[in-house]
């Protein structure tokens, strides 16, 4: 027995994937992908449940680390990104987990970027007591990430465009260098997703997401994906959810996948809005800087359109005017606060735009230096742009703004 594959053109495009990958209809014929809320399956005697628990025949067993309605996501996922397979997790933060357990020991050593979301630079600094120790370098220089590698390094890890500043790093450059050294090189594609950039075909050797971001797109669950190459896939990380079960529950895959069907034309519509956004930004008088990388004031503006199909994403950060660090946190709080339309909460990737203030919540863990190696000031405030009209976005920012530029 094996599960069996959608028939699809070998030539479709990434939109025609993002609605029909996954497995074909049961015998029922439903249109919609089927929801299997079941924690195990039926075997018709004990030796096939045998085999199947061996692995010798290809089977759902048991949802802990295998079901139709999580596989149909993992396929879609991995076709949109091109690579092999994908392994899906019960978030992003387990998404990164599972790759260390995986693929790591103790004597290894990691290279990730300084600008990486808080979250996944704690992760990588608390295995520093198992034994494997991480470097942090800046985000977009090549020569950094390189005079880093060791020996004993494995993997190198690059989330572009990084949160909240929207750096962006090469690839293919990163890539050689992992390559060369003997390692991996994994990308957090989650500013981006798969509608605007695929690492693998720049190539990473892994690719990873928090589902809950742009992937779900309408603020509902939480859930997480590793894509990469069916042998590694299925030889390192499978045996690991297997024993260590940061699964994906069904209903979760199932809304993602549902999610899938739309990201195309969200990420286009998201995009331009915040394209939009930043430009009007540039021109108040109470903002210092604006990080948007289809901005051409952005550092990284040409590598980004290079790697990003042209598009920016709908991430907008900015740094309010302020004379010191203190009057920074007042001002950005005080346009946080002014709004009326903007949802104040660190996630992303909602069709809703979300605000918040990354220097007290997303980095908020973080030691002050590590927050201004990583360019985390307390002037910053991130906004991820939903589906609103870009008029009333300007409206609710301006509130805030035109307030600190007559103060």
């Amino acid at each position: 027995m094996t599960i069996p594959k959608v028939a699809l053109p070998p030539d479709v495009r990434l939109e025609t994937l993002a609605v029909r990958e996954g497995l074909p209809h049961t015998p029922w014929g439903e249109n919609s992908e089927a929801l299997f809320l079941t924690s195990s399956f039926v075997h018709p005697d004990a030796e096939t449940a045998a085999r199947r628990f061996a692995g010798e025949d290809e089977a759902f067993v048991y949802s802990r680390f295998g079901n139709p309605t999580v596989t149909m996501m993992e396929r879609r996922l991995a076709a949109l990104e091109g690579t092999g397979a994908c392994i899906a997790t019960s978030s992003g933060m387990s998404a990164i987990l599972i790759t260390i357990l995986s693929l790591l020991r103790s004597g290894d050593h990691v290279v990730c970027s300084n600008g990486v979301f808080g979250s996944t630079i704690r992760l990588f600094q608390d295995f520093a007591r198992f034994g494997i120790e991480t470097s942090f370098v800046s985000q977009t220089d090549a020569a950094a990430w390189r005079a880093a590698m060791r020996p004993q390094t494995r993997l190198l890890f690059a989330e572009t465009p990084s949160n909240p500043l929207t750096e962006v790093c090469d690839i293919a450059a990163l890539a050689e260098i992992a390559h060369a050294g003997g390692a991996l090189l994994l990308v957090d594609n989650c500013f981006c997703s798969p509608a605007l950039q695929q690492p693998a075909r720049l190539g990473a050797d892994l690719v990873m997401h928090s589902g809950t971001k742009y992937l779900d797109g309408q603020g509902r669950v939480v859930a997480g994906a590793v894509c990469g190459p069916a042998d590694l896939i299925e030889t390192k990380f499978v045996p690991t959810m297997r024993s260590a079960g940061m699964s994906l529950s069904p209903f979760n895959a199932w809304v993602v996948l549902k999610g899938l069907e739309t990201l195309s034309i969200r990420m286009q519509a998201q995009s331009a809005r915040a394209l939009e956004l930043a430009h009007w930004l540039e021109s108040r008088p109470a903002v210092e800087r604006v990080h948007h990388p289809a901005l051409p004031s952005h550092p990284q503006h040409s590598l980004a359109m290079r790697q990003q199909g042209g598009q920016g994403g709908a991430v907008v950060s900015f740094v309010v005017r302020a004379p010191d660090a203190d009057a920074a946190r007042r001002h950005a709080f005080s346009v946080i606060d002014a709004t009326r339309i903007c949802s104040i909460t660190a996630n992303l990737g909602d069709t809703k735009t979300t605000i918040t203030h990354p220097a007290s919540t997303s980095h908020g863990r973080l030691t002050e230096a590590q927050r201004q190696a990583a360019g985390v000031v307390q002037g910053l405030v991130r906004v991820a742009v939903g589906l609103e009209h870009v008029d009333d976005l300007k409206a609710d920012l301006a509130r805030g703004l035109d307030a600190l530029a007559t103060a």
